[in-house]
């Protein structure tokens, strides 16, 4: 085969692909910081900032819900449900919102760490407690500040005691719960078919939690709503996370060897430097 001629033009090469503001903060940080943690550390920082941020901004809207901004919009959503209210809906129902309660949580918490654990994915399994341990903690925090009572338009399908309505801790439990678990398990899929079942189901799972929560009248729409943007909030944060251990693990050999296997789901993004 003859050599190209020297006066060849070198290939042409496509446009660089964009790069998202995380990717570009990823970078800055990693070209000035020079530890594994530091660097890791000086991002989650950053980005606890912009979710405090984020949680001011949803406070100030919640106050048009506190105010009685959505009341008859939630009253009318409840009395249909409750219109249309059947034995076999309500043990569907019940069934469904199990799986945002404590004991299942918990459950799955455990038998995911395990399998994440043994798979050598560490730092998967401390974004899994920090996202749900976080959770509770923001809940309870959101919970205390609005204290909102829980709908009595009917008579409630399940046990239920007391606490506060806004926001539905299932359906923020739900979301970082599920949600997360999608993204990790995503992470590890090598086709992108296999992904986007795997957060449809996610997807499904977090909007029928929500709906339970409803029709059995323990919560109004309001509270579903925020609860889910709550969630996906904190789940997207603590994702990030998790992001920027793949960005910055070639300053810790250890981390490069227990993450290494993510590459060929989920390519870190590159510094361009």
């Amino acid at each position: 085969m003859n050599p190209p001629h020297p006066s060849s033009p070198p290939p042409a090469r496509g446009p660089a692909p964009r790069r998202s503001t995380l990717h570009a903060v990823l970078s800055v940080i990693g070209r000035n910081v020079g530890s594994f943690h530091a660097a890791l550390g000086t991002y989650l920082v950053l980005a606890l900032a912009a979710i405090f941020a984020a949680t001011a901004a949803f406070a100030f809207m919640a106050d048009e819900v506190m105010e009685g901004g959505t009341q008859k919009f939630d009253e009318s959503v409840l009395l249909w449900m409750n219109a249309h209210a059947s034995r076999t809906l309500t043990g569907l129902a019940l069934e469904v919102t199990s799986l945002g309660s404590g004991a299942v949580v918990i459950m799955t918490l455990l038998v995911s760490s395990a399998f994440l654990w043994v798979s050598r994915h560490r730092y998967s399994v401390l974004l899994l407690w920090v996202a749900v341990v976080g959770q509770e903690v923001l809940n309870l925090a959101l919970k205390t500040r609005f204290d909102r009572p829980r709908p009595r338009l009917f008579p409630w399908r399940t046990p239920m005691t007391s606490g506060q309505s806004f926001p539905s801790g299932h359906a923020m439990t739900s979301m970082v719960v599920y949600l997360t678990l999608a993204y990790l398990i995503a992470r590890l899929e090598p086709g992108v078919g296999l992904r986007r079942a795997t957060f449809a189901v996610a997807g499904v799972l977090i909007v029928l939690i929500g709906l339970s929560r409803m029709y059995l009248g323990v919560h109004y729409p309001s509270d579903v709503v925020a609860g889910y943007a709550a969630g996906f909030a904190w789940a997207t944060f603590c994702a990030l996370g998790i992001e920027a251990v793949q960005h910055f693990r070639a300053k810790k050999p250890e981390v490069e060897e227990h993450e290494k296997d993510l590459r060929t789901a989920a390519p870190p993004v590159s510094d361009g430097a």
